[in-house]
């Protein structure tokens, strides 16, 4: 299944609720919320009480990208305030194994996330633990940035290794995506794809209805 998940930072938050509820309606299962504190990367965007608060208007599942310090400290307060999915960085956890367990007892699904220069080799030893795997094709921290091609073949290796593996973990791509370099991702192994600017500039509705349509395309061509 190919999943998309809106990045709800590049959405106008005067009208936030219309615009989570746009995505929901047309079709995306995920909304991707990036939680920044200014340490990790250099932006603040927002925390516990925004996500609890529109926890109320969606029933998507919320994919909650951790680019903050140990995130490991705020697990059970993203829980209480509505995460399904704590995705955290490689970069930032000092006991990234301890940071799993801690996600994965919390009843929550777990994911990995890696800048575009971290290798894949770093998550050897924690592969079958997670849920997905994220792999940044930006450096994180701001909205609207361009692709960085080279992050195609980590796509493409992690899918290869996943499948030697006989694993089923998801491989997500955050940074850059569009629907013209969509389907590329897709063949490269990704099969959760995070889109902001794509989604939230211009109508949100009409923007998700064409991922999930070239989704169902791309998946009919498939079989």
């Amino acid at each position: 299944m190919y999943i998309l998940a809106p990045s709800i930072l590049a959405a106008d938050f005067s009208r936030l609720g219309e615009e989570i509820r746009k995505t929901e309606e047309n079709g995306a299962m995920y909304l991707h919320l990036d939680v920044m504190d200014g340490a990790f990367v250099p932006s603040i965007s927002f925390g516990m009480p925004l996500i609890s608060s529109i926890r109320k208007a969606s029933g998507q599942i919320f994919d909650v990208h951790m680019m903050v310090e140990e995130p490991g400290r705020y697990v059970e307060d993203m829980k209480q305030a509505g995460a399904d999915l704590i995705c955290v960085h490689q970069e930032a956890c000092t006991h990234l194994d301890r940071t799993i367990t801690q996600i994965k007892e919390s009843g929550l699904k777990a994911g990995v996330a890696l800048n575009p220069a971290t290798p894949i080799s770093l998550l050897d030893c924690v592969l079958d633990q997670v849920d997905m795997v994220l792999l940044m094709s930006v450096n994180p921290g701001f909205g609207g940035q361009k692709f960085i091609p080279y992050t195609l073949e980590k796509v493409r290796r992690l899918r290869q290794l996943l499948n030697e593996r006989h694993l089923s973990t998801d491989i997500q791509v955050d940074g850059g995506v569009t629907l013209s370099n969509a389907e590329v991702l897709l063949d490269a192994g990704a099969n959760v794809l995070v889109a902001g600017s794509a989604v939230f500039k211009g109508d949100a509705g009409e923007n998700t209805r064409a991922f999930m349509k070239q989704f169902s395309e791309y998946e009919a061509k498939k079989k």
